[in-house]
């Protein structure tokens, strides 16, 4: 007992200083791979409708019980820095949860001066943390000139202050890339710009991402990568990301869908159980992170934090 008094009276206490800079390391997302692994992480969106922030904190509490490294906000497609709900809800993710918020922020249809007018929001509101995207062509929002790849958007981030870039990678290749060597040099350009952490494209065969992995670290690309998983809980959700992002279908997935597809329940606990075997044997094949879309749902969340609790 006297021993135990004794060390707790002799521990040192941390300077201002020292504190400071222990936050600041925690603040910083690529620092978060150097001292763990895997490091798990959550993507959401902000709700278009005041009704359904209700379901935001229902998910952002269920988030929270995993303590998980960071979340990500998504920016809509053709979000403004007039609208500016993704770094609210980032602001309310740090002030609120504790939790670290990685805030997207798209350039297809922002000007340089718009982007600015948002990394100053972020600045305001103490938040470091950007993943840098191109976006999605809306064809209700005309496109603007000021940037044409994500390369060039990290690059403009990082002249404005100090913030941590993060980028986006495809494990099967990006649609609009001409070949797999053109998109891999791509990929090169933004980590050379900048980005200290990548975030992959979802995929559904695990062995496409570990191939994808050995290439990015062949071609110099040492940056941390998380693999993005996607639980697919219904066959127009599936129909949908196939389509948007070329995602394979493997044919055991091909197999669920197609004794399950037209019973809703069952194909849900199916999606299910196939996105928690791919996070536990990425897990165990000792990927950097992994980085789970929750299309803030917080039963899907729920889900996997059960299932996945004891392996972090």
């Amino acid at each position: 007992m006297c021993l135990r008094g004794i060390h707790k009276l002799d521990k040192p206490k941390l300077t201002l200083a020292q504190k400071l800079r222990r936050n600041e390391v925690k603040m910083i997302i690529s620092n978060l791979f150097e001292k763990k692994k895997p490091v798990i992480s959550f993507e959401i969106f902000p709700p278009k409708k005041e009704a359904e922030l209700q379901n935001i904190d229902a998910t952002l509490q269920t988030l929270a019980t995993l303590h998980p490294d960071f979340i990500s906000v998504t920016f809509g497609a053709g979000g403004s820095s007039a609208d500016n709900r993704t770094v609210k809800l980032a602001q309310k993710i740090k002030k609120d949860y504790g939790i670290e918020p990685l805030v997207h922020l798209t350039c297809i249809s922002n000007s340089k001066e718009e982007i600015k007018e948002i990394l100053g929001q972020m600045e305001s509101a103490g938040l470091k943390n950007v993943l840098a995207l191109r976006g999605d062509v809306n064809p209700n929002v005309p496109a603007k000139d000021d940037f044409r790849y994500a390369s060039e958007l990290v690059s403009f981030i990082k002249e404005q202050g100090d913030f941590h870039v993060s980028g986006a990678c495809y494990p099967e290749v990006h649609l609009e890339a001409a070949d797999e060597v053109s998109d891999l040099r791509n990929l090169r350009k933004k980590v050379d710009a900048g980005a200290e952490h990548l975030v992959s494209q979802l995929f559904f065969d695990n062995n496409k991402f570990y191939d994808f992995l050995s290439k990015v670290r062949i071609a110099g690309i040492d940056a941390p990568v998380e693999a993005g998983i996607m639980p697919v809980t219904n066959k127009a959700q599936i129909k949908r990301m196939v389509t948007m992002c070329g995602a394979a279908l493997p044919e055991k997935f091909e197999r669920i869908l197609e004794r399950y597809g037209e019973n809703k329940e069952a194909l849900f606990d199916a999606g299910m159980v196939y996105a928690v075997n791919q996070i536990v044997e990425l897990i165990s094949s000792g990927v950097d992170g992994i980085h789970i879309f929750t299309m803030n749902n917080p039963v899907v969340a729920g889900r996997i934090c059960e299932e996945i609790k004891n392996l972090i």
